[in-house]
């Protein structure tokens, strides 16, 4: 069997609201890739261990408390810190347009915003998160 997408998905922060995330995370499963969802209020710390425990090709980060720049950078760091870099990092939740830029400079590789649907996510996931 080939290699398999394992993607880390998580909460961020202190936002509390976990359904949108649950529905992505069954998503790209049923989609054939291995997903572990970290649950409700994780650090980035927390966030990258688990990336690094897990040696996931992916993380995908859901912000809906507007501390997206602040979380998402954090994480980008301490991957880098860890070594993990190469880990393709993408995010979604309540993000204002404006700040899509910033994050992607960062380096965030795709934001998601409301509207998204499952097939867009999964088959950006698949064409952009290499297995490794």
């Amino acid at each position: 069997m080939a290699d398999r997408i394992r993607i880390v998905i998580a909460k961020p922060g202190l936002d509390g609201h976990d359904r949108g995330v649950k529905v992505i995370a069954r998503a790209l499963r049923d989609a054939g890739m291995e997903v572990v969802y970290t649950g409700l209020h994780q650090t980035p710390e927390q966030i990258v261990h688990t990336v690094i425990q897990e040696d996931a090709d992916g993380v995908g980060l859901s912000v809906l408390s507007g501390a997206h720049m602040t979380l998402f950078q954090r994480t980008i760091e301490l991957l880098r810190e860890n070594g993990a870099d190469d880990v393709v990092v993408f995010g979604g939740g309540i993000i204002p347009d404006e700040d899509v830029p910033e994050l992607e400079k960062a380096g965030v590789a795709k934001v998601f915003t409301p509207g998204a649907t499952m097939d867009e996510i999964v088959e950006w996931v698949r064409a952009h998160v290499p297995s490794r």
